[in-house]
């Protein structure tokens, strides 16, 4: 009996957890907000070199609630979006799989989301981490620019 009501308490939970952090598409960047791009991080690096910006890097667990968060509602908000894409490259790389998890071990992470402003020599320039609402990383990008 005991193992019976365990059982159903762990799948409320779950259930209650699965509807609050729906599943999450990372691959696909919501139209008008950060495009995100899908390059190797040696070409990012050019890149950011040639156009003269900053990177912005998010790197991500696809269970992660807060990073889900991010996606959903901070990354894919217009006014995020269309300052983001103006002013830095963005990137978005899971940590636990490929160029993610490299960098994310080279960056010495250890919490997800992490979100990273770095230079086109690969050095950080800000770090955070957790969640951000849209008028709070607004704020912070345009912190990073000054």
């Amino acid at each position: 009996m005991k193992n019976i009501v365990i059982v159903a308490l762990v799948s409320i939970v779950l259930g209650i957890l699965a509807f609050k952090f729906p599943k999450v598409d990372f691959k696909a960047d919501a139209p008008g907000g950060i495009q995100f791009q899908k390059s190797s991080w040696n070409d990012i690096l050019i890149l950011a070199k040639k156009e003269n910006k900053l990177i912005f890097l998010d790197i991500y667990a696809t269970w992660c609630g807060p990073c889900k968060k991010l996606k959903t509602k901070t990354f894919s908000d217009k006014e995020v979006g269309a300052y983001y894409n103006s002013n830095f490259i963005n990137v978005s790389l899971d940590g636990e799989t490929g160029e993610g998890l490299e960098l994310a071990k080279k960056y010495k992470l250890n919490s997800y989301p992490t979100l990273l402003f770095i230079n086109a020599e690969g050095v950080v320039i800000a770090e955070t981490m957790g969640f951000y609402n849209s008028n709070e990383f607004l704020k912070l990008g345009k912190s990073v620019m000054k």
